[in-house]
């Protein structure tokens, strides 16, 4: 069965096709929640497929269901985010960034100076770039997969795209150490990318 037979499956009763689901996309889900939040992963994580179960919530006709499950994702992370804050309702992941937050939500004793410095710039741009840009490097989504997430027309998660890789290259400008260091990031972004997603897959 496919992904979106699975769920029907499981809201259904099957609870073989609910594990199925489980392992399919827990370790995308949890390269989600850790780059974000940390030690709250797994309990994200579980949050995620219950809503996936106990909603009867459709997808929208031609979105994906991995666009779908990202998009409860992200609520779950939002409702985590304002849970912690007693502003909650004003918080803005347009605006504010992981680091805004506090101290670091996951430690990354990555191989690399270009891991390093590329999870530093991550965790300075807006928390909807961040996860924009995961989606795109990590999970392969396109653009109109980002925007099914997002609840945005595709012609504006292709702009928020361009926009999001703007504000990365322009915290990794300010925080390379050297010339070449940034010009070793920045001119194979997308592999150091994958290895920063393979990093933190390692350290689940």
């Amino acid at each position: 069965m496919d992904d979106q037979q699975l769920l029907v499956a499981w809201r259904g009763g099957d609870e073989d096709a609910g594990e199925v689901l489980f392992e399919r996309f827990y370790d995308a889900l949890s390269r989600f929640f850790r780059s974000k939040a940390g030690e709250h992963a797994p309990d994200l994580i579980q949050r995620t497929f219950l809503v996936l179960l106990e909603t009867q919530a459709r997808m929208r006709e031609g979105t994906s269901f991995q666009a779908y499950l990202f998009g409860v994702a992200r609520n779950i992370l939002l409702e985590h985010y304002r849970g912690k804050r007693r502003d909650g309702d004003r918080f803005d992941v347009a605006e504010r960034s992981v680091e805004d937050l506090g101290p670091t939500p996951t430690t990354l004793l990555a191989q690399a100076q270009e891991t390093r410095l590329l999870l530093q710039a991550m965790r300075k741009i807006p928390i909807e770039s961040q996860m924009i840009l995961e989606l795109y490097f990590w999970e392969n989504m396109t653009a109109r997969d980002i925007g099914d997430v997002l609840e945005i027309p595709e012609g504006t998660a292709r702009t928020r795209i361009r926009r999001a890789k703007q504000l990365l290259e322009a915290q990794l400008e300010q925080l390379a150490a050297s010339p070449a260091l940034l010009h070793s990031t920045v001119s194979d972004l997308e592999s150091w990318a994958r290895h920063l997603r393979d990093d933190l897959k390692q350290r689940k």
